[in-house]
């Protein structure tokens, strides 16, 4: 759930059917959705997947919710651990923390952010860091590139106090700062851990061929979320996972590794290919993702030959080549492929898309694909069997 609206789609009637399709899917036994979180994209107008997931928590039972993820260079990490934990509570468990570098052009000029020179990975990385070690160990002193940490009670933090304190006009002697602590802070200190020990499971993405995002998944034991554009573009993602694995001797599952994929299933091939081409998947590819991705040099991330020009690639070309459309039996096929080409994942992220101008097909093919596609699929997906929306 990017979330995808159209953009004259009105922001609290968008947040309705979020809410709708999130009880919908935790009706038909789907077991996550992760959410997204952009600023400028007005085709993905949710700034804050958290307060979505505050919401549905209230109107679902069983599915977990996860946001898809937060953009970590835009977030103070010590706010953002606080968040988390709380949410974590008010979930009793059922939550997962998605988190990412961010690539959207616009939020990186938004935010001033030097993406060229690494500034955003940079700051995933230290922010991912402190998030960590703030639940592992409470607070602690941490001078960083781009955010400090200080605890109550350590003799620098005291020291550092007392020097802004005769650095600033005071109003009276009561509120200089000395060098004893003062009692009262005995009282107060980081106590908020999350629900889940050490913390909920952290889900990381990647887009690019052989992401190094990926890498930092598979070294530090997270899970793994490709977005899925091609076969051989996707099973370079498992090298990264592997190639991070390695260098801090850990093992993945393949099991843990999420797929984003568009699915639509229909009684019929045809039908399918109508619904995908003509509907709300098709606009939004046609009038903001192609373009976007195109734009942006990475349109040989969807190409089954490289050699092929980028002109080629329209929406016909992905219903065809990249995208799960068909009947039960053609979907599954295509899955079951997609397992073979990839070496086997985990578990399949159905991207949603503001459906509400055709809401009873895409329900029935919601209902298609956990009914009479998951059961038949073989390989890591079909061990696990988890259907999931992104």
């Amino acid at each position: 759930m990017m979330p995808s609206h159209p953009p004259e789609r009105g922001i609290r009637a968008g947040i309705e059917y979020d809410l709708a399709q999130l009880r919908l899917l935790d009706e038909l036994g789907f077991r996550e959705a992760w959410i997204g979180e952009h600023f400028t994209a007005p085709w993905e107008p949710c700034p804050a997947p958290d307060l979505l997931i505050a919401q549905a928590l209230r109107e679902t039972e069983r599915i977990v919710l996860a946001p898809g993820a937060h953009l970590l260079p835009y977030h103070h990490p010590i706010e953002l651990a606080h968040r988390v934990a709380y949410l974590d509570h008010m979930a009793r468990g059922r939550y997962m923390l998605g988190v990412g570098i961010s690539a959207l052009p616009g939020d990186l000029m938004l935010y001033d952010m030097d993406a060229e020179g690494g500034e955003n990975r940079r700051r995933t990385m230290e922010s991912l860091d402190i998030m960590l070690r703030l639940w592992r160990e409470g607070a602690f002193d941490f001078d960083g590139e781009f955010w400090n940490v200080r605890r109550l009670d350590t003799a620098a933090s005291r020291a550092q106090r007392a020097q802004v304190s005769r650095s600033e006009p005071k109003a009276s002697e009561d509120h200089q700062v000395g060098e004893q602590r003062p009692s009262w802070l005995d009282f107060l200190g980081v106590h908020l851990k999350p629900y889940q020990s050490p913390h909920p499971p952290i889900g990381i993405a990647g887009l690019s061929a052989g992401s190094k995002t990926l890498e930092l998944a598979g070294e530090r034991g997270f899970l793994p979320l490709s977005i899925s554009l091609n076969p051989a573009h996707t099973a370079s993602h498992w090298d990264s996972v592997l190639r991070g694995a390695e260098r801090s001797g850990r093992t993945p599952d393949r099991r843990e590794w999420r797929l984003v994929r568009e699915v639509y299933v229909a009684e019929t091939d045809a039908r399918a290919r109508e619904y995908a081409r003509d509907g709300a998947m098709g606009r939004c590819w046609g009038e903001y993702l192609l373009p976007f991705y195109v734009g942006n040099g990475m349109g040989a991330h969807f190409k089954s030959d490289p050699s092929q020009p980028d002109s080629m690639l329209d929406v016909d070309y992905l219903v065809d080549r990249n995208w799960l459309v068909g009947s039960p039996a053609t979907v599954t096929e295509k899955l079951q492929q997609l397992q073979h080409d990839t070496g086997g994942f985990g578990a399949l992220l159905v991207v949603l898309y503001d459906m509400s101008g055709e809401q009873e097909r895409w329900e029935e093919s919601l209902r298609m694909l956990v009914e009479e596609v998951a059961p038949k699929v073989a390989g890591p997906i079909g061990a696990a069997s988890p259907l999931a929306a992104s």
